[in-house]
């Protein structure tokens, strides 16, 4: 397993990062278990949720099932970077969302009781909240970290403008502020590099692409498609983007097949070469889990590089 360092911090991080999304829904919490064990077995250490996730069964329910596995003891909990989000409505009630130092302090204490666990590695802004202060954010994050309940802040879905004024206010503050920033970034959708990425190396914050594959779209759907497997490639962004992208995705696939490496391990290759500490992978099966971990190996050439920007227009950037 490859490792770096998140952000400017010296907490070391695999670099791929094992999204939760599917576990308990589309995958069986049996399933969603031994791919947890696999995952710590090939050296992943970084684990992502957010405390929405589950929403299908309930909100929430994705941690309870992570604090499930945690009570097996064995070390787990230790081993794991553990990082979640705050921000997206978990009940009706008007102060059940958002970034008010109320909802960030609630939430933490009820994600931890959920995981069974004393502190959170990465606690993640799921997005900006254009109605909160920054310093009463820093405040409550400043909080939960004398507290010792979070060890790092974090953000998702931040434009570069807001990484720059978190960390700003921050800074004049005398706190930490962010350490990481989870942007989607994939070969079809690579609006991160104009200001995202930049910002966040200026700052010193670690960037986590989440959505490596697009929704699956990179992951052979075309084929998948035909074949009548696919599954999360047939849904969501995938599904809206695959009539504008279906050009380039059977020039794609036919390069990969040239090559002799399949289109997911490709798409994920080229995002960790693009200078991101982790790629947020969201398995379904053991299978997915041992394709993203085949794909550290593969290196991206210049050329592999200058074909894929040919094959997607690297000029073109697609809406994620």
């Amino acid at each position: 397993m490859q490792y770096a360092y998140l952000g400017r911090s010296g907490q070391k991080v695999s670099r791929l990062n094992l999204g939760t999304l599917n576990f308990g829904h589309r995958t069986p919490q049996d399933e969603s278990f031994a791919i947890m064990d696999a995952a710590l077995e090939r050296g992943i250490n970084f684990f992502d949720t957010a405390n929405d996730y589950g929403w299908q069964v309930h909100r929430g329910f994705t941690e309870e099932l992570l604090g499930e596995w945690f009570s097996l003891g064995s070390g787990r909990r230790d081993k794991v970077v553990l990082g979640t989000k705050v921000f997206n409505p978990m009940t009706d009630w008007p102060n059940d969302q958002g970034l008010s130092a109320r909802n960030i302090i609630a939430s933490c204490e009820q994600s931890l009781r959920r995981m069974r666990t004393d502190w959170i590695d990465l606690y993640q802004m799921h997005h900006v909240d254009e109605h909160t202060t920054w310093d009463e954010i820093w405040q409550a994050m400043e909080t939960l970290t004398t507290q010792g309940k979070i060890r790092y802040a974090g953000s998702s879905n931040f434009a570069g403008w807001n990484i720059a004024a978190a960390q700003e206010r921050a800074d004049r503050r005398g706190y930490f502020g962010l350490i990481s920033e989870q942007c989607v970034y994939n070969l079809v959708s690579r609006e991160a590099e104009a200001e995202v990425l930049p910002a966040a190396n200026a700052y010193g914050v670690a960037v986590l692409a989440w959505s490596p594959l697009h929704g699956g779209l990179l992951g052979g759907a075309l084929r998948k498609l035909a074949e009548g497997t696919a599954v999360k490639s047939a849904q969501g962004r995938a599904q809206v983007a695959l009539p504008r992208l279906r050009a380039r995705l059977t020039e794609f696939e036919s390069y990969c097949d040239e090559i002799d490496v399949p289109p997911a391990g490709v798409a994920l290759a080229w995002v960790l070469s693009r200078g991101v500490t982790a790629a947020v992978i969201g398995p379904r099966t053991m299978a997915h889990l041992d394709d993203a971990v085949r794909a550290l190996d593969l290196h991206v050439s210049d050329e592999l590089s200058q074909r894929l920007d040919k094959i997607f227009d690297a000029s073109v950037r697609v809406a994620g």
